[in-house]
C-alpha cells in the first residue's frame, strides 16, 4: 500500500481521530496512487497513523477511514460500515409514523462522502468523494441486501463533486427509475416528493424534529412559512390546527408539491396562501402591506458554504431575521434556522441579536434546535453539526 508522510507537528489532529488531513499537511507522497486509493498515512518518522481515502486534486487530500494498522480495508469493511449506519436508524422507522430518514451521513457514520436518504421503498444516495464512487458496487450490493429497495438513485448533483476531479451524475443504480411522485410519510403527514427532481436529495428529512416542536405552538395561529419548499413546516402546522398558513419559496415545483401535499392530507386548502417568489421581496412587501403574524419560520438555504463566506453570509441572515421580526405581533414566536456548517450556534445567537437591535425588538432564546438523530455529530467530527436553529420570542 503507498504511503502518505505527514509533516512533523501536524499529527494531533490524526491523533484525536479528525477525518480530513488537508495538503498542507503532507511532507511526501511515497509513490503515485490514484485518486480515490486508499493509502496508509504515516508521521514524520515512519509511524503507522491512519489509513484513508486519497486525493491529489482536492483540498482535503486525505479523508481518513480506520485507525487500526491490523484492519483491512477491503470490500466487507465498507460493507460493515453500511449495515451498521442503517442499523442504527432503525428506531426512528420502528414506530410506522416515519418511513423516511437519513440513513448514511458520511464523516459521521465513517463512510466519507456518502449520503443515502430512505423514502420510502426508494434510496437516494450522493457521493462526494472519489474514495466512495470506486467502493459504490459493493456498497450498493449492502444496500440491496438488507433494505431490498425498489430503486437507488444517484443525486451526485452537487458542485463539491469538482473538488474531487468528478462530474455530477443523476442516474439509476440500481432498481427502476423511481416515479414522479413517491408518497412518504414523516410525523404521520404524508408528502409527494420527486427524487429525480428535488432539490439535494429531494426532500430536507433534517427538520423533522424541528417540524413538530414549531408545530406545537401552531393551534389558532397565523403562520408564515418561509422557504417552505413542499411544505414541512406548514403541513406540520396544519396538523396542529393553525388558523392559517402563508407559504413562500421561489421555486414553482416545490409550491405546487406543497399545494398537492396539502390536498394529500385532507387539510383544508382554505387555509392556506402559496406565494412563489423571492423571500426576501415577499417578506419586504408584507412589511409594506401590514401584514402581520403570530409565528414566522425561516428555514433558507445554505448562506455560508465556508468559511470565508461567514461575514457575508452573517449579513444576509441579519437582514433576512431582520424582516421576519419586524413581520411577527408582539409576543409572536421566531423560528429561525441555518444550515451553514461555518456557522456556529454563538454566531447565529449574535446575528440575531444585532437583527433585534436594527428592528428594535425584544428577542427571547426559548428553544435551541438541531438536526435530529439520523443526522448525528461524530464527537472527533463537529463540523458534521451543520443545522442550528433558534426559537424565539419577539417583543
Amino acid at each position: 500500500m503507498i504511503e502518505v508522510v505527514l509533516k512533523k507537528g501536524k499529527e494531533k489532529a490524526v491523533l484525536h481521530r479528525h477525518p480530513w488531513v488537508f495538503s498542507g499537511a503532507i511532507e511526501k507522497v511515497k509513490g503515485k496512487p490514484a485518486n480515490g486509493d486508499v493509502v496508509k498515512l504515516i508521521d514524520a518518522k515512519g509511524v503507522f497513523m491512519a489509513y484513508g481515502f486519497y486525493n491529489d486534486q482536492s483540498r482535503v487530500a486525505l479523508r481518513l477511514l480506520e485507525w487500526d494498522e491490523t484492519v483491512e480495508i477491503n470490500e466487507q469493511w465498507f460493507k460493515d460500515k453500511v449495515a451498521v449506519a442503517v442499523e442504527s436508524r432503525s428506531e426512528v422507522l420502528v414506530d410506522g409514523v416515519t418511513n423516511t430518514c437519513r440513513l448514511i451521513f458520511s464523516e459521521s457514520d465513517y463512510l466519507p462522502g456518502l449520503i443515502v436518504d430512505k423514502y420510502a421503498d426508494h434510496l437516494a444516495v450522493q457521493v462526494l468523494t472519489s474514495g466512495i464512487e470506486k467502493m459504490m458496487p459493493c456498497i450498493i450490493d449492502e444496500l440491496n441486501r438488507i433494505l431490498k429497495p425498489e430503486s437507488i438513485f444517484d443525486k451526485s448533483d452537487a458542485t463539491s463533486r469538482g473538488h474531487e476531479g468528478l462530474q455530477t451524475q443523476n442516474i439509476v443504480l440500481a432498481g427502476t427509475h423511481p416515479p414522479d411522485r413517491v408518497e412518504v410519510i414523516e410525523n404521520g403527514i404524508k408528502y409527494n416528493i420527486n427524487i429525480a427532481e428535488g432539490q439535494k436529495s429531494g426532500f430536507y428529512c433534517d427538520q423533522r424534529d424541528n417540524r413538530k416542536i414549531v408545530a406545537a405552538h401552531a393551534k389558532g395561529k397565523k403562520v408564515l412559512d418561509c422557504f417552505s419548499y413542499t411544505g414541512g413546516f406548514t403541513l406540520n402546522a396544519l396538523q396542529n390546527q393553525a388558523a392559517a398558513v402563508m407559504s413562500v419559496d421561489s421555486s414553482a415545483l416545490a409550491v405546487e408539491t406543497l399545494k398537492e401535499n396539502v390536498l394529500l392530507n385532507g387539510f383544508d386548502a382554505g387555509k392556506v396562501t402559496t406565494v412563489t417568489s423571492d423571500v426576501n421581496k415577499q417578506l419586504r412587501k408584507l412589511r409594506e402591506d401590514g401584514g402581520l403574524f403570530d409565528i414566522v419560520v425561516l428555514d433558507p438555504p445554505k448562506y455560508a458554504p465556508s468559511r470565508s463566506a461567514l461575514d457575508k453570509a452573517s449579513r444576509a441572515y441579519k437582514d433576512l431575521n431582520r424582516l421576519g421580526m419586524l413581520l411577527l405581533n408582539k409576543g409572536g414566536l421566531l423560528a429561525t434556522y441555518s444550515c451553514s456548517g461555518a456557522m456556529n450556534m454563538e454566531t447565529f445567537k449574535q446575528v440575531l441579536a444585532w437583527a433585534a437591535l436594527d428592528a428594535g425588538k425584544q428577542v427571547q432564546f426559548i428553544n435551541q434546535l438541531c438536526q435530529p438523530e439520523d443526522h448525528p455529530v461524530r464527537s472527533s467530527f463537529p463540523e458534521g453539526e451543520y443545522l442550528k436553529g433558534l426559537l424565539c420570542r419577539v417583543y
